[in-house]
């Protein structure tokens, strides 16, 4: 399966073939519909205009759950569509948690344990028995002067037969990821920054967009 979202996570309109079939269980040929992956949340998407209800990773595979009733065999073409502006949200507070986690973990060495990338904000929790709003004018400080500098986001494959992906700011970090990413920290945005205290010894930072 081709995925389509790694070699342009621009692209919001898909022609694709029908690979397999098993009841509403779906997988195609490319697909431009991303399916939840670290902390990232799926893309809202149709197939002819019908919803796709759930989607899972299996393998190197993205399972796509149809309605009972979709009538789609395998070999048909489809068109496949995403919603084109919940996608470009996702990718900006997605680079924007990547780059929040970054700084934290080399100028400040919390503990990342858990970490969400939804439409209307992100969020990362990290291991800490102090208040964390403590760090977010130093945080703030060094986000905003990546994203002033508008620095090129690269991409690529760390492991093809894996398809383990990573993303890289040079001068600054490369990171596994599989997410989708923008092309550049200008793109991504500023930020303001939120203190939750969900549990014991766990401080969470919430991002969102300016």
């Amino acid at each position: 399966m081709q995925k389509v979202f790694w070699d342009n996570p621009y692209q919001h309109s898909l022609e694709t073939t029908v690979a397999a079939v098993s009841g509403n269980q779906v997988t195609f040929a490319e697909t431009i519909a991303f399916s939840f992956s670290g902390g990232q949340e799926s893309d809202k998407a149709t197939i002819n205009d019908m919803p796709i209800l759930d989607s899972k990773m299996e393998n190197n595979l993205i399972i796509y759950t149809l309605p009972d009733d979709h009538s789609i065999t395998v070999g048909d073409h489809v068109t496949m569509k995403i919603d084109w502006p919940r996608r470009h949200r996702l990718m900006r507070l997605h680079f924007a948690a990547e780059l929040v986690l970054e700084i934290v973990t080399q100028h400040f060495g919390f503990e990342k344990v858990g970490a969400h990338i939804a439409e209307s904000k992100s969020r990362i929790d990290f291991i800490s028995d102090t208040n964390i709003s403590g760090i977010f004018d130093a945080i703030l400080e060094k986000y905003n002067a990546i994203i002033d500098a508008d620095l090129p986001i690269h991409t690529g494959f760390t492991d093809v037969a894996t398809q383990r992906r990573f993303w890289k700011i040079d001068g600054f970090a490369e990171v596994p990821c599989g997410g989708t990413h923008v092309k550049s920290t200008g793109e991504v945005g500023f930020i303001t920054l939120k203190r939750s205290h969900p549990g014991k010894s766990i401080e969470r930072i919430e991002i969102y967009l300016v």
